[in-house]
């Protein structure tokens, strides 16, 4: 087991509804990265932007990309890990893939689809949460919009870290840093959170403010600019705070219906 995670979040701007210019972007990122990483993580739908249109893309476009992913993390030895807009039977689900360096993979579809944006009417929710266990840390993926509800990403003990994609925009940005800090504490968890910068077709706008927060609330990486984010998950941190804190023990028992 691995007492240190290595992960790179990428955080950079994205053509709109262009996958193959996106995918492009993020291969000369992923090559150029100085040292080897254990995990890279994209922004959500890092191939489209945050659309609400996916039929205006090939319908065979997810499956391309989980493609070029696969390819990446065997190429390059990582696991990789973004969300994209995905077919699959007659329906669009805003799906994040998880892939390992040996091209095996898992998935997470969102389960709180953006209701402002009509996201719910174009992208169908999924109904599970997903924990991998990779390098001896557990890791629990969720997509934007589920920051904003603790209980769906509530530590029953099952995962060490807790990883969102986003496209959170700029005028809500403050929320996005309070809720990034309020699960890690929580959940006596890492919260690992990657968004996008830039300007999209919508005219909405995004800051940035990846971040990754240890389980105490301490800020390891922050930035806002156009940027590769790297740094260290300790096991042994989370470890002897649990031990040493035990939160987690005194949680309220309930079931989800």
């Amino acid at each position: 087991m691995s007492k240190e995670l290595s992960i790179a979040l990428i955080q950079t701007s994205l053509a709109w509804q262009d996958p193959e210019k996106n995918r492009n972007t993020f291969s000369k990122a992923i090559r150029a990265m100085a040292s080897p990483v254990d995990l890279v993580v994209l922004p959500e739908m890092f191939t489209t932007g945050f659309t609400m249109t996916p039929e205006a893309l090939d319908q065979t476009e997810g499956s391309k990309t989980l493609e070029w992913m696969v390819a990446n993390a065997k190429n390059h030895n990582v696991a990789i890990i973004g969300s994209i807009p995905f077919f699959e039977k007659a329906k669009y689900t805003n799906r994040l893939f998880f892939v390992e360096p040996n091209g095996q993979y898992h998935y997470y579809d969102k389960k709180h689809t953006f209701t402002l944006a009509g996201e719910d009417i174009v992208y169908k929710s999924g109904k599970e949460r997903l924990i991998v266990n990779y390098l001896g840390f557990k890791i629990c993926p969720m997509i934007c919009y589920d920051l904003r509800f603790p209980v769906w990403a509530r530590n029953k003990g099952d995962y060490d870290v807790l990883l969102y994609v986003a496209n959170w925009p700029k005028p809500r940005i403050s929320a996005w840093d309070t809720l990034l800090k309020a699960r890690a504490i929580e959940n006596m968890a890492y919260c690992v959170g990657v968004n996008r910068i830039g300007t999209d077709a919508n005219d909405h706008v995004y800051c940035g403010h990846s971040a990754v927060y240890d389980c105490l609330g301490e800020p390891l990486v922050f930035s806002e600019e156009d940027d590769i984010l790297i740094t260290s998950l300790s096991k042994d941190h989370i470890v002897d705070t649990r031990k040493k804190l035990r939160f987690l023990e005194d949680r309220d028992a309930f079931t989800l219906l």
